[in-house]
C-alpha cells in the first residue's frame, strides 16, 4: 500500500506562509528529490496555482540549477487537483480530482506505485481529519510571523504523533518527520 506524506513548509509560530520563508539551494534540492521519490502530488486550488509559477522554468530555464532541477521535478509528478471552481489544469501532468478526497486518496493508497505527497494546507488538514495521512514532513523555518494561515487550525481532535527522524539544514531549517500513533 503506498504512504501519503504530508509535507509543508511553516514557520516557527506556525503558519504556512510562502512568502515568509526564503527557500535556498539545499531546500529546492531537498524537495525536487522527494518529488522524484514519489508518485503522485496532491493539491488544492490555491497551492496548486502557485506552484504553477514553476511551469515556464522548465522551457526557459534560470540558470539556478537548484530552482531549475525542482521545477522539472514538479512539473513532472503527476498532479491531482481538489477545486470546486478550476475547470481544467492547465498542465499536462495535472487532472481535476473526479471523487471525494476520502474515495480519491483511499483508490489512490490501494494502487501499487510511489508514495503520494500532499502539499497544501487544507488538504492536509482534512486528510488528518479523515485519517489518511501516514506521515508528517514539517520543514520549520527559523522565521516568526505573528499572523497567518496556521496549519493545524481546524484539527477536530486530539492527535498523537511519533518523531521518526529530523533533518537540520544549513539555513536552520529542520524538518520534522512524524508518524501518527493510531
Amino acid at each position: 500500500m503506498r504512504k501519503v506524506i504530508a509535507a509543508i513548509n511553516m514557520t516557527l509560530d506556525g503558519y504556512c506562509d510562502h512568502t515568509a520563508i526564503t527557500p535556498d539551494e539545499e531546500i529546492h534540492e531537498h524537495y525536487s528529490t522527494l518529488l522524484k521519490a514519489s508518485g503522485t502530488a496532491l493539491y488544492g486550488r490555491i497551492t496548486y496555482e502557485l506552484m504553477k509559477y514553476w511551469q515556464p522554468m522548465v522551457k526557459n530555464p534560470t540558470g539556478n540549477k537548484s530552482m531549475d532541477e525542482f521545477a522539472t521535478a514538479i512539473d513532472e509528478i503527476p498532479k491531482i487537483v481538489f477545486s470546486h471552481t478550476l475547470k481544467n489544469t492547465g498542465w499536462e501532468t495535472a487532472r481535476l480530482a473526479n471523487r471525494d478526497i476520502r474515495e480519491e486518496v483511499s483508490a489512490l493508497k490501494e494502487q501499487p506505485g510511489k508514495d503520494i505527497l500532499v502539499g497544501s494546507p487544507g488538504l492536509i488538514v482534512t486528510m488528518t481529519n479523515l485519517g489518511l495521512i501516514d506521515e508528517y514532513q514539517l520543514c520549520i523555518h527559523p522565521v516568526i510571523v505573528g499572523s497567518g494561515l496556521p496549519l493545524f487550525k481546524n484539527i477536530n481532535e486530539r492527535i498523537t504523533f511519533k518523531l521518526i527522524r529530523t533533518k537540520t539544514f544549513v539555513s536552520g531549517a529542520v524538518i520534522h518527520y512524524y508518524s501518527c500513533i493510531k
